[in-house]
């Protein structure tokens, strides 16, 4: 009964404001931080609907012991029976909905004992009273219960569930397949934002912009499915997929990933990369490099080293690092953007806060620019605060002199033609925009001249979390040749000219594993 405990501890946690969701299941000291946050997740959406019917079918007068959270929270097969520190017991006046969340709304009861009698025993009260709500509020379907209010956090309910494909494990095609053969319709690539706006159903789309993401509709799960638990897909936001794919690591080289935990990045990283070459990922937190570790291994990374260490304690002069020539940073950040599909908002960083979360940005990035080989690196947040963005941009490139600038949209020298292929845009420097595809509809504010060549996402423009990107290369003496930002479309074999995506390619060169 751990995750029970795990989840009705973190459910009074958000209660009494002792953190955010995130914060408190990576503290929970629970072995399976997927599937715990999962469940909160999904109890937190559901909380008003069990509410009512745990009011209608009166359980909680009927079960005098049962405590009122645990009836909205579910076990997972094969959890651990033990709980960890931390855990609410099932005397937690956090302890009921979890129950009935798992056994009207999840795949049912795997626990055992006592709990499982109790709800059995309730079981058809609770069907009735499900009932009763549906036909009283004129609806089908479970999840028509939901008010868009309840659904999801603002913004949430808005935003599509992005697969990346895992490129290490199989292909584009393979995978469009399989959830064919699982009963999905296949729309082709999407044209616009607001074809991906209206999907819904068992429908879905290539993504208009990265090569690799597959749209479905917002309340899509597909944490059960088999290409998840086998690390074909990554269920990762289409904004957390820019940093990686604008950093575009050639082949062979060797990354830095500065703050890398829970490692969607990494395993996003090594793709590009195709397993060739050397990624150095720090994290300070033991516990979450464990569990990035484990999702690593499950995804095909290869030549990865996880430290445990502060990534501003790391000595740039150490010549293990002597060959690194793009970092990713994408450090703690207010966190802002986020809008998780949860039904509450956590409360706005104060002044102070954001002061301090902007100095150790400044910092840190100050530090990962001091590289010696460094050639290019990305700067991301998942904060939509201009003092942690624009401004810790701003600041870091005034300290830095001439010796570094911000790439992306903008080019400085008359002859120089600079290319960002991953957006598909081509800039001629100060002179004219030639849209190949539609631009990336949000930039960066207007904090500095050149703000507008950083990257921002939002629900509402881009349909993806709340995020900023911005990209930093060397140039002047001890620069590489200038180099285009990704070309991830062109290289990606499913985008050969002249090929469809879920069409068969015409020749592969190299067998991927198949999942039937």
């Amino acid at each position: 009964m751990a995750l029970y405990s795990a989840a009705a501890a973190v459910l009074e946690g958000l209660e009494r404001g002792d953190g955010g969701i995130k914060s408190l299941v990576y503290n929970s000291r629970f072995p399976h931080v997927r599937q715990l946050y999962a469940l909160v997740s999904e109890t937190l959406r559901y909380s008003p609907v069990l509410e009512k019917l745990l009011a209608g079918a009166a359980l909680l007068q009927a079960e005098k012991k049962l405590p009122p959270q645990l009836a909205k929270v579910r076990e997972a097969e094969g959890s651990p029976l033990v709980a960890g520190p931390g855990a609410a017991g099932p005397g937690s006046p956090a302890f009921p909905q979890v129950l009935v969340y798992d056994l009207l709304f999840g795949k049912g009861l795997k626990c055992g004992g006592r709990w499982k009698a109790l709800a059995r025993r309730h079981r058809a009260r609770l069907e009735a009273e499900l009932a009763r709500l549906k036909v009283q509020q004129k609806v089908s379907r479970n999840e028509d219960l939901l008010a868009p209010a309840q659904a999801a956090s603002p913004g949430a309910s808005q935003v599509p569930r992005y697969v990346r494909v895992n490129t290490l494990k199989t292909c584009v095609d393979d995978v469009i397949d399989f959830f064919k053969r699982q009963g999905y319709s296949y729309l082709g690539k999407a044209a616009s934002v607001e074809e991906l706006r209206v999907l819904s159903g068992k429908k879905f789309m290539l993504d208009l912009h990265l090569p690799e993401l597959l749209v479905f509709p917002p309340q899509m799960d597909f944490h059960d499915n088999l290409l998840y638990t086998s690390g074909h897909i990554i269920l990762q936001d289409k904004a957390s997929c820019l940093p990686a794919f604008l950093l575009g690591p050639a082949a062979g080289s060797h990354v830095i990933d500065a703050c890398a935990a829970p490692g969607n990045k990494t395993s996003h990283l090594a793709a590009i990369l195709k397993n060739k070459g050397q990624i150095f990922a720090f994290d300070v937190d033991t516990k979450r490099l464990a569990t990035m570790n484990t999702m690593l291994m499950r995804a095909g990374v290869t030549g990865f080293q996880l430290t445990q260490q502060d990534f501003l304690t790391v000595d740039p002069g150490d010549p293990k690092y002597g060959k690194v020539t793009y970092i990713l940073l994408d450090p703690s950040c207010s966190g802002s953007g986020m809008v998780n599909r949860l039904p509450r908002e956590e409360a706005a960083p104060s002044a102070e806060r954001l002061q301090a979360l902007a100095g150790f940005q400044r910092k840190v990035l100050s530090h990962a620019l001091s590289f010696p080989a460094l050639q290019r690196l990305v700067y991301s947040t998942c904060s939509l605060h201009r003092e942690e963005n624009e401004d810790v941009v701003h600041a870091v490139l005034q300290e830095q002199g001439s010796a570094f600038r911000c790439a992306g949209l903008g080019g400085h020298g008359g002859t120089q033609r600079r290319v960002l292929r991953s957006l598909a845009l081509t800039l001629v420097p100060r002179r004219r925009l030639v849209n190949a595809f539609p631009s990336w509809p949000c930039r960066g504010l207007a904090a500095f001249p050149g703000a507008e060549s950083c990257l921002r996402a939002s629900p509402a423009e881009t349909l993806t979390h709340g995020f900023f990107v911005a990209v930093l290369e060397r140039h002047g003496e001890g620069a590489a040749a200038p180099s285009s930002l990704p070309v991830a479309a062109e290289e990606n074999p499913q985008r050969r000219e002249g090929t469809e995506p879920g069409a068969a390619p015409k020749k592969r060169k190299r067998k991927k594993q198949r999942v039937k």
